[in-house]
C-alpha cells in the first residue's frame, strides 16, 4: 500500500469521525423535531387528520396529536383526562376558562412542539414541552381574561390535595384573584405549568412564536415556527461539531506535510 493511499484512508476516517461528532444534539435526540407527538398519556403515536375534533380543538383537525374523545373530554369542567377541576376556588369566569381549554387543546393536539419537547420521568407521561415561545398577545389576552377569577396556587403542576380524586386547594392555601398570584402576564404563562411556556418578544404572524389561537382557514401558523426553530437547533448543534472537524483536518494536513 503506497503512502498516498494511506493518507487518503486517514482523511476519510477523520472526516467520518468529525461528521459523527457533529450530529445534532437536541432535546428530542434521534427523532424528528417537526410534525411529532409527545409521548404522554393521551397523545396519539403519530399526528394525523381528526375531522370531528370538538369545539376549540377543531383548528387542529387536519393534523392532530389528539383524538376526538380527548378533545371532547378536555372541554368539561372536571375532565376525565386528568380529573382536574378549573373551579377549585369557585366558578371560573367563562372567558378565562376558554383560555385554559385552548391551552389544553394546544398541549394535547399540536404536532408542532417538537423543538421544545424534553424527556421526563413521570407516571403519566414520558415527555413534556419546555419554554415554548408563546406569542406575547396570546399570553396577554389570557392574563387579562383571568385576572379577576380566583385560584389558590401559582404552580398548578404540583402541590394539590388529591384525596377526593380531583384537585383541591391545599389546607394552607388561600383563594385570591389570579392577579394576586400572577401580577404580570409573564408570571401566569411561565409559572403556571412549570415553565412550559416562555413569553416571546415576537408577535402573532411573525413566524417566530407559537400561537395558542389561530384561524384554520388560514392554515396552521405554528408549522412555520416549528420548522424555523428546528432548523436553528440543528444548525447550532452542527456548529458544535466543527471543532472535531477542524482538528481532524489539521491533523491530516500535518501528516501529509510530514510524509
Amino acid at each position: 500500500m503506497d503512502m498516498a493511499w494511506q493518507k487518503t484512508q486517514l482523511l476519510l476516517l477523520a472526516l467520518v469521525a468529525a461528521a459523527q461528532g457533529g450530529q445534532p444534539r437536541t432535546p428530542r435526540a434521534k427523532t424528528d423535531l417537526i410534525n411529532v407527538c409527545m409521548d404522554a398519556k393521551h397523545h396519539k403515536t403519530k399526528p394525523g387528520p381528526e375531522d370531528k375534533l370538538h369545539d376549540q380543538c377543531s383548528p387542529w383537525k387536519k393534523n392532530a396529536c389528539c383524538s376526538v374523545n380527548t378533545s371532547r373530554e378536555l372541554h368539561k369542567d372536571t375532565s376525565l383526562l386528568y380529573n382536574f377541576n378549573w373551579d377549585h376556588c369557585g366558578k371560573m369566569e367563562p372567558a378565562c376558562k376558554r383560555h385554559f381549554i385552548q391551552d389544553t387543546c394546544l398541549y394535547e393536539c399540536s404536532p408542532n412542539l417538537g423543538p421544545w419537547i424534553q424527556q421526563v420521568d413521570q407516571s403519566w407521561r414520558k415527555e413534556r414541552f419546555l419554554d415554548v415561545p408563546l406569542c406575547k398577545e396570546d399570553c396577554e389576552s389570557w392574563w387579562e381574561a383571568c385576572r379577576t377569577s380566583y385560584t389558590c396556587k401559582s404552580n398548578w403542576h404540583k402541590g394539590w390535595d388529591w384525596t377526593s380524586g380531583s384537585n383541591k386547594c391545599p389546607a394552607e392555601a388561600t383563594c385570591r384573584t389570579f392577579e394576586s398570584y400572577f401580577p404580570t402576564p409573564a408570571a401566569l404563562c411561565e409559572e403556571l405549568w412549570s415553565h412550559s411556556y416562555k413569553v416571546s418578544n415576537y408577535s402573532r404572524g411573525s413566524g417566530r412564536c407559537i400561537q395558542m389561537w389561530f384561524d384554520p382557514a388560514q392554515g396552521n401558523p405554528n408549522e412555520e415556527v416549528a420548522r424555523f426553530y428546528a432548523m436553528a437547533m440543528t444548525a447550532g448543534a452542527m456548529s458544535h461539531g466543527m471543532g472535531p472537524l477542524l482538528l481532524s483536518l489539521a491533523l491530516i494536513l500535518q501528516l501529509w506535510l510530514l510524509g
